[in-house]
C-alpha cells in the first residue's frame, strides 16, 4: 500500500476491467488528429506520455460518431467509419504498450458546433455564444424521429469500432450541453413527443443509445456514461434528474457513472477557473455514489493529489477523472507514486492556455505551466554541447522557469534576485481567490533549489555579470504612474504595491484606476472586505479587456454581488482632497479616501540597454520582453532555457 496515498494508489474495477489505480485521465479535445479526423503521430505522443506517467485509464478525448453534424471542431477526433479504426488501433494499443488502460468517449455535439451551422439539437434554441457569432443561421433544428434513430445506430456503431480497435472500455457523452444533454435538460428540450417532457421521455434518447451500443460490444464489454449533476442553467438539469438517470443507467448495465457538470453557456461550472471551489463538482458525484452501486468519478478542479486522497478516503467518488492537472503534468500520477508531489508542475485553473489560447482559435491544446504540452520531443530537455556559466538577473516565474531549464541542460546557473523569488507572483496570489497560483509559486521554487541554481539575493549589476558566457535577462515590468494633479499625495498608491499585507489598512472609499486584470482584481480583493466602498474607473469602453472569457464571467459576478461600481469611457483628470476627479459627460468627483493606480504595466529595460551596449550576449523573456501573463513568462523562460 502506498504510504502517502494509498487509496488513489489502490487498484479498481470498471466492470470486468481491472485498473491499477484511481487516477483517470478526463477526455479533452486536443486538436492534435487529422484535419479529416484520423489518428496523427502527435496525437499518439501526447496520450503515451499520460500512459507513461502512471494514470490508470486514459479516457481519449470525444470522438464524432457520423459526417453528418456530429463533428464539434477541427482537427477533431473521429470514429464515425470503419476507416478510422486502423488509425484508433494504433492509439489504444500505444496507450496499453505503456501501461495505462485505454478508453474512448464518443459524441454527438448537437447545438455546441464550434464550427458553426448548420447544427441539430433536441429542439431549435440555440447556443447563445453561437446565436451572437452567427445570428439566426445558428438556431439548430430540431432532430426527426428518423434522424433520432440513425444517431441511435451511428453511436452503436462507434462503440463497435472503439471494441474492435482495442479500446477495453466505451464513454458516452452525456454531458456538458452536447447533444444527449440537449435531450436531458429541460432547459434545452421542448419536445412534445416521446422524447420531451417528462424526465422519462427526456431519458429516452440516453436509454436507446446506451442499449444499442450494448448490442454491438456485448453485455461482457463495460460502457460508461459521463453525465453533468447538473448544467447549472436555470430551469435546467437537476441534481435529482442526474440521479435519476444514473440508477436507470445502473439498471440497464452501465459500469460507472463519470460525473461533471454545466455545459459550454455555463463554463465556469464545467472547466472551473481559479476563483471558485476546488472539486467544484465533487458534490455532485458524492449524491450519485449514494444512489448507485457502481463506481462513480469525481471530476472538477481536483489539482493536487491530497485533494484527490481526501475524495477517494471519505467515500465521495471511487475514481478521480482529471483533465487539467494531467495537461499540466502528464507525470502527475509516477510524481506522487514516488512521493514526491513537490515536484509536480500544478494546474492553476487560468484556462489560459487549454481554453484562451487552445483549438478553439485555431490551435492545438496547451498548457501555462507545461510549454512542452504538444511538443513532448521538440522542447524536451537535452544535455548542452558545452556547459556554461549562465547568469538569470530576475527571479519571477520567467527567470525561474529559465534558470531551472538551463541548469538541468548542464550550464552552472546563477541567479540574480533583489528580493525573495517569485516575482510578482506573490502580488498576484494575494487574493484568496487566487490562491492556486501559490502552488506554482511552491513548485517553481522548490524546482530552483532542486535543479542546483545558485541564487544571489541583490540586484544584479552590468559589473556583476561580467565572465558569464550568457545571461538571461527577466528583470520583469514596472508599474506605469499617473501625471496628473495631486498623482503624488499620500493616499495614491500603486495597485500592485498593496497587494499585500498592505491591504488590510486600504478601508472606506476606494477608487481603483484601470480597469484591466490588475484593476479589476485589486477592486474586487478590496470590495471583499467589509465596509469597502470601491469604484473602477477605466478610459475604454469596458473593464477586463485583458481577462480570460472565464475570469470575466467569474468577476462580472463578484463585481455586481459586492456592488463594486463601475465607470467606463471615463478620464481621470485630477486627485483632490476629497477624490478622484473625472471627465465623463462633464466633470464629476468620486470621493475617495484611497486612491490606487492601475493603468498597465512597462518593460524594465535599463540592465538590458546596458548589457547591448557592453556587447553582451542577452536573452530577453517575460515582461522584460513584453508585457504578458504568467503563461507567456512561463513559455519564454523555458525556451530561453533551451537556446542559451
Amino acid at each position: 500500500m502506498h504510504k502517502q496515498f494509498p487509496h488513489l494508489f489502490s487498484p479498481g474495477k470498471i466492470g470486468n476491467v481491472e485498473i491499477k489505480n484511481r487516477i483517470c485521465k478526463a477526455p479533452q479535445t486536443t486538436g492534435l488528429s487529422h484535419m479529416d479526423g484520423s489518428v496523427s503521430e502527435r496525437l499518439v505522443r501526447y496520450y503515451e506520455d499520460l500512459a507513461w506517467g502512471e494514470v490508470g485509464m486514459i479516457i481519449v478525448e470525444y470522438a464524432y460518431i457520423d459526417r453528418l453534424y456530429s463533428k464539434s471542431a477541427s482537427n477533431q477526433l473521429g470514429i464515425c467509419d470503419d476507416e478510422f479504426i486502423v488509425g484508433l488501433g494504433w492509439l489504444a494499443d500505444s496507450i496499453k504498450n505503456a501501461g495505462s488502460v485505454p478508453c474512448i468517449q464518443i459524441e454527438h455535439c448537437g447545438r455546441q458546433r464550434f464550427l458553426g451551422p448548420p447544427m441539430k439539437s433536441a429542439s431549435a434554441n440555440p447556443w447563445p455564444l453561437m446565436y451572437e457569432r452567427y445570428g439566426k443561421i445558428a438556431i439548430p433544428e430540431a432532430l426527426t424521429i428518423d434522424e433520432i434513430h440513425d444517431i441511435v445506430e451511428a453511436f452503436g456503431k462507434a462503440a463497435w469500432r472503439a471494441k474492435t480497435a482495442g479500446f477495453e472500455v466505451v464513454e458516452i457523452h452525456g454531458a456538458h450541453g452536447y447533444l444527449i444533454t440537449n435531450f436531458l435538460s429541460p432547459f434545452t428540450n421542448q419536445r412534445n413527443d416521446w422524447y420531451g417532457g417528462s424526465r422519462e421521455n427526456r431519458f429516452r434518447f440516453l436509454e436507446q443509445i446506451f442499449k444499442r451500443c450494448k448490442d454491438y460490444v456485448g453485455e461482457d464489454f463495460p460502457i460508461i456514461v459521463r453525465l453533468s449533476g447538473t448544467d447549472y442553467e436555470p430551469g435546467g438539469m437537476t441534481i435529482e434528474d442526474t440521479i435519476y438517470y444514473a440508477k436507470r443507467l445502473e439498471e440497464m448495465g452501465c459500469a460507472a457513472i463519470d460525473v461533471s457538470g454545466g455545459d459550454h453557456h455555463q463554463m465556469v461550472h464545467q472547466v472551473t477557473p481559479m476563483q471558485l471551489s476546488k472539486g467544484h463538482n465533487v458534490w455532485a458525484a458524492e449524491a450519485i455514489k449514494q444512489e448507485v452501486s457502481i463506481p462513480v468519478f469525481a471530476t472538477g478542479s481536483i489539482t493536487l493529489p491530497q485533494y484527490a486522497e481526501e475524495i477517494l478516503a471519505s467515500g465521495k467518488g471511487d475514481f478521480i477523472s482529471m483533465g487539467r492537472p494531467l495537461l499540466a503534468d502528464p507525470y502527475w500520477g509516477k510524481k506522487a507514486l514516488e512521493g514526491r508531489p513537490e515536484d509536480i508542475a500544478p494546474c492553476i485553473r487560468c484556462n489560459e492556455g487549454c481554453l484562451d489560447r487552445g483549438n478553439h482559435l485555431g490551435k492545438s491544446i496547451n498548457c501555462t505551466m507545461n510549454p512542452t504540452l504538444c511538443f513532448e520531443d521538440a522542447l524536451a530537455i537535452h544535455p548542452a554541447p558545452e556547459a556554461k556559466k549562465i547568469a538569470v538577473v530576475g527571479g519571477g516565474p520567467a527567470g525561474m522557469q529559465a534558470a531551472v531549464v538551463a541548469a538541468r541542460r548542464g550550464h552552472e546557473v546563477t541567479l540574480f534576485e533583489k528580493r525573495k523569488l517569485g516575482g510578482l507572483l506573490h502580488e498576484a496570489s494575494m487574493p484568496e481567490f487566487k490562491a492556486d497560483i501559490r502552488n506554482a509559486l511552491a513548485y517553481l521554487t522548490t524546482q530552483v533549489g532542486k535543479a542546483g541554481v545558485h541564487v544571489v539575493n541583490k540586484t544584479a549589476q552590468i559589473e556583476d555579470l561580467a565572465g558569464f558566457d550568457g545571461v538571461i535577462l527577466a528583470t520583469g515590468a514596472n508599474p506605469v504612474t499617473l501625471p496628473l494633479p495631486g498623482a503624488d499625495a499620500p493616499k495614491v498608491q500603486l495597485a500592485v504595491d498593496i497587494l499585500n499585507e498592505k491591504a488590510a489598512a486600504v478601508r472606506g472609499n476606494i477608487v481603483v484606476i484601470g480597469g484591466g486584470l490588475i484593476g479589476t482584481e485589486t477592486a474586487v480583493h478590496l470590495g471583499l472586505q467589509e465596509g469597502n466602498r470601491v469604484t473602477i474607473v477605466e478610459m475604454l469602453p469596458q473593464i477586463m479587456k485583458d481577462c480570460s472569457d472565464c475570469d470575466h464571467i467569474v468577476y462580472t459576478q463578484m463585481i455586481q454581488e459586492h456592488q463594486i461600481q463601475v465607470m467606463t469611457s471615463a478620464r481621470v483628470v485630477e486627485i483632490t482632497e476629497e477624490g478622484v476627479v473625472v471627465e465623463k459627460n462633464g466633470r464629476q468627483t468620486i470621493a475617495a479616501d484611497h486612491v490606487l493606480v492601475a493603468v498597465g504595466l512597462k518593460p524594465n529595460r535599463a540592465l538590458y540597454d546596458q548589457l547591448k551596449e557592453a556587447g553582451v550576449k542577452v536573452i530577453v523573456v517575460g515582461d522584460c520582453g513584453k508585457v504578458g501573463k504568467i503563461y507567456d513568462a512561463i513559455h519564454s523562460g523555458y525556451k530561453a532555457g533551451l537556446k542559451i
